[in-house]
């Protein structure tokens, strides 16, 4: 009976070991003696504290308190012959057989179960994880919206903006970092805009920092996210703007405000792809476009050691510049259309006559808020028109243009003026890619021809 007892007891797929109080080692089965990887005769004399790395004298004494019949399921870790360690399931009986009391332990490798356990609570992190970037990632979107752009699309019919609408179609399908200068109010996010729906990485968002609207104490924050605890007040961790725009566009409005000492992280991330977020261990990779906008002169703010070269020229490899209003006032009356139609539906105010008078009235000021300040009075006129005849009031009264009285360039001076400028942002290079023919769409023969026509030398200057 007995060997057939031990027989049985060789058959069953968990170890069944004894031990008594005194933590020697009385019986093990088949099972156990193969789990363990120990022979049979060599487990003579072992004790508990051979087998679990764990028990020590203390806890196996309490387990013997109570001499009576009981039992308990815990987990532990036992110990093989070679040293290795495993996690085990322990049910544990303590049985009195002839006035003796032995504990039964039934133990079973649980080292797959664990696996699987972790496996589970990656990707379980890994869904917490997309799903944390999916909220932050619809809450901007949804505050883009909220926000609104200043319009759907570049509104411009002027000489002047020609040459950088072809700059856009140039850079656009690149992955190059593009530098958008221009003073306040010209379009730049507009134009950020566009060059990202052109891009390959039109499919996902293009996310905006304002450098200059942020403290200097949470643009890090902002920009590469933060880890719980990182600094008081973090009491969830966050992703950052570097994050949320992986596969897509970062755009870095007003990047001449960026504080000197953040710089560094701006240029890795940049050069090496890697961010680090604050109270964060090691880096992380992203895919990021980059680009920056600036109303400052950055060549000017490096010299004053206000911006550093190294970011600078790394941030200009493609510069591009928004021209101000007054430079392009033959789209005065295509934009005050443009703004007339879309604000008084925002203002639930009709307006469907624009007398010329008013448009006269417009060309004839310089702007100094370029587009932006054309928006607001358009919006003020639209809310104190009585009708729906757009009207100036008498809160319209502008300090006359420095222009003034008004002077028409002739057509050879605006060709001559505009051949210039293009020549200027070329450097005088006439032919070939990114030449100054190519830019005007013009045969290299053709330009030179009219650059020898229209007098113009090397000498020859266009500021702004």
């Amino acid at each position: 009976m007995k060997a057939n007892f031990s027989k049985a007891m060789d058959l069953l797929p968990d170890a069944v070991v004894w031990f008594d109080q005194d933590a020697n080692l009385v019986e093990v089965n088949a099972t156990g003696l193969k789990m363990w990887g120990y022979e049979k005769s060599a487990i003579k004399g072992m004790t508990i504290f051979d087998i679990n790395p764990n028990m020590n004298k203390e806890n196996w004494a309490a387990h013997w308190e109570d001499k009576v019949m009981q039992s308990k399921t815990f987990e532990s870790s036992h110990r093989r012959a070679n040293g290795e360690t495993f996690p085990v399931e322990i049910m544990d009986h303590l049985i009195e057989i002839d006035n003796r009391i032995l504990s039964c332990a039934i133990i079973r490798d649980i080292t797959d179960r664990k696996r699987k356990e972790a496996a589970l609570r990656g990707a379980l992190m890994e869904i917490k994880e997309l799903k944390s970037k999916l909220e932050a990632e619809n809450n901007y979107l949804q505050e883009e919206i909220q926000v609104g752009n200043n319009f759907g699309e570049i509104i411009s019919q002027s000489p002047a903006f020609k040459p950088l609408l072809r700059q856009i179609q140039q850079v656009a399908p690149t992955m190059s970092t593009v530098l958008i200068s221009g003073e306040s109010g010209t379009g730049k996010e507009l134009i950020a805009r566009a060059l990202h729906r052109l891009s390959p990485r039109s499919g996902r968002p293009m996310i905006k920092v304002n450098c200059a609207a942020l403290p200097p104490n949470l643009i890090e924050s902002e920009l590469f996210g933060h880890e719980k605890g990182a600094f008081t007040g973090a009491i969830t961790s966050k992703i950052g703007k570097f994050e949320l725009a992986d596969g897509g566009t970062l755009f870095l409005d007003e990047i001449g405000e960026m504080p000197l000492d953040l710089q560094p992280k701006i240029l890795r991330a940049l050069q090496e792809g890697e961010i680090e977020k604050v109270g964060g261990q090691g880096h992380q990779m992203v895919d990021v476009r980059i680009i920056a906008a600036t109303n400052r002169q950055l060549e000017k703010e490096v010299a004053k050691g206000k911006f550093r070269e190294d970011l600078f020229y790394r941030l200009n490899v493609f510069p591009v510049h928004a021209p101000p209003l007054r430079e392009r006032m033959d789209d005065i009356p295509l934009l005050v259309r443009f703004l007339a139609e879309k604000l008084s539906k925002k203002l639930g105010k009709p307006i469907t006559d624009i007398p010329q008078k008013v448009l006269d009235k417009l060309a004839n000021y310089d702007f100094p808020g370029n587009v932006r300040e054309l928006e607001n009075l358009i919006e003020r006129a639209i809310i104190t028109s009585r009708g729906a005849k757009l009207t100036l009031g008498s809160w319209f009264n502008p300090k006359p243009s420095k222009s003034k009285p008004m002077h028409f360039a002739t057509f050879e001076e605006v060709q001559k003026k505009h051949i210039i400028a293009v020549l200027q942002h070329t450097k005088w290079k006439v032919s070939g890619a990114n030449g100054a023919a190519e830019i005007l769409g013009m045969r290299p023969t053709t330009l030179q021809s009219r650059i020898e026509k229209l007098g113009i030398k090397r000498s020859n200057k266009v500021e702004g």
